[in-house]
């Protein structure tokens, strides 16, 4: 049987450690510049997001992690992967959900993630394509492979996170064979 005072106990300290967490995040951004904070891969802030109304609208800030958004609550949201490839969405980008009353969604990115341009070639290992570059295989979005009509082979443009590990690329365009 369940003991209800050390799930109570455990649930306290799961909360502290949190709590003890972000603090000490809030501590280190006041004697480290912003930007080197972002160049650590380990660190995703999320505490600055925020949900908020505007007149008849709902707006919610996002973490773009690949196929989907990670929130504050660190729930994680699926987003349209047409909009994803056809804005070259970094991962690790921030965007806002604009949620209309009508519930149709528009996304914005807010904030794009200091990102760098790669020439690589597209792969496919079983149903998912791939970038192969340097050491790293990074996944991409069937969306821009099919908008683009790119096939295996092609030699594509990716972007990536400059300062930050990433498991996926966003294909900018194909390169022209010659």
């Amino acid at each position: 049987m369940l003991d209800n005072k050390k799930l109570l106990a455990i649930k306290d300290f799961i909360i502290s450690a949190e709590k003890s967490i972000s603090s000490a995040k809030k501590i280190l951004a006041t004697m480290v510049d912003s930007k080197d904070l972002k160049r650590d891969p380990d660190f995703l802030e999320t505490n600055d997001l925020h949900s908020y109304d505007s007149w008849e609208d709902k707006i919610i800030e996002w973490v773009f992690t690949w196929e989907s958004m990670l929130w504050s609550d660190q729930n994680i949201y699926p987003v349209p992967q047409n909009y994803a490839s056809k804005s070259h969405l970094a991962q690790w980008s921030k965007l806002k959900a604009i949620i209309k009353p009508d519930w149709k969604i528009q996304y914005k990115i807010i904030e794009e993630i200091e990102h760098e341009t790669k020439i690589w070639i597209l792969t496919k290992n079983k149903d998912k394509f791939q970038v192969i570059s340097e050491w790293k295989t990074y996944s991409v979005l069937l969306a821009a492979i099919t908008y683009l009509k790119a096939e295996i082979w092609d030699t594509v443009s990716i972007r990536v996170p400059k300062w930050k590990d990433a498991t996926f690329a966003a294909i900018e365009s194909i390169i022209p064979k010659s």
